[in-house]
This record gives C-alpha cells, sequence and structure tokens, in this order.
C-alpha cells in the first residue's frame, strides 16, 4: 500500500519581496512555518526553506534507512546523529539544488569504523529520499564513529 503524505504552501507577491508559508497538512507537525526567497539565499532569519525542509527530510529518512540496516546486519544502534546539508546554488541552467551532504555520527557497539562507514553508503544509497535526488543531486555521506 503507497502511503502519501500532504504539504501545504501558500506565497503572496513578487518572488523578491513576497512571503509565504509552509505546513505539514497529513501530520500536523507544523503549521504555518514562514517562507522567503531571502531565506532561501540570505539569511533565515527565523524562516525555512524549501532547501532547509528538504534536510530535514534527507536527514530523517537517512537516520531510519541507516539504523534498519545497522540493525539487520546485527549491530542495533544505541545513538545516530545525521545532519544534512543541502546547497542551493547558480548553474548554466540558473539555480539548483546541487548537492545533500549527509553527515553522521554514532554510537554502535560492537562495530568497527569501517563497517560503520560501509553501512552509511548502504544507507545512503537505500533511503527512499536519497532515491528520489539521485542523478540530480550531487549525494555524499560523512559517518563518524564515536567510541
Amino acid at each position: 500500500m503507497a502511503a502519501v503524505r500532504r504539504a501545504d504552501a501558500t506565497w503572496t507577491g513578487d518572488l523578491p519581496t513576497g512571503k509565504g508559508t509552509v505546513s505539514a497538512t497529513s501530520s500536523g507537525a507544523f503549521n504555518a512555518l514562514a517562507t522567503s526567497w531571502a531565506s532561501r539565499i540570505e539569511a533565515a532569519d527565523g524562516r525555512t526553506s524549501p532547501e532547509e525542509l528538504l534536510g530535514a527530510a534527507h536527514a530523517s529518512c537517512f537516520s531510519m534507512s541507516f539504523g534498519n540496516e545497522l540493525s539487520k546486519r546485527g549491530f542495533p544502534p544505541a545513538r545516530l546523529a545525521v545532519s544534512a546539508s543541502v546547497t542551493l546554488d547558480m548553474t548554466d541552467a540558473g539555480r539548483r539544488v546541487i548537492s545533500s551532504a549527509l553527515t553522521v555520527s554514532g554510537r554502535v557497539p560492537g562495530i568497527d569504523a569501517a563497517t560503520f562507514a560501509e553501512i552509511a553508503e548502504t544507507a545512503k544509497n537505500g533511503c527512499p529520499i536519497s532515491n528520489a535526488l539521485k542523478g540530480n543531486v550531487t549525494l555524499s555521506v560523512e559517518p563518524t564513529l564515536e567510541a
């Protein structure tokens, strides 16, 4: 069965001076988060952006994928902390999201750093959000195993 989740956005005005909101309609987890063009290319100033939301989705998806892969191999994680840095830049084709760089640190009993890194790469490649971005955006993962 397919899972469908919905988010809604509003926008008022032109691109440089306009403003908008975005809400997680399916879950109600957040409502009317402020967005603006300036929050995308200048300072966030308490507003979010599509790139920040994409980073949140990628970090969350990867953390689940990585935890699952570790557990399937007999290494259930005590803790994983994931960040995704999404880069929006000007290209020859116009402004584009060009990369999503994941960093993960984790406490995983009984695992060595090489295995941790190998499983992190597998999780990056298997995460549904990574798969949605693959071929359009450079994806990377930098794993750090905590002692």
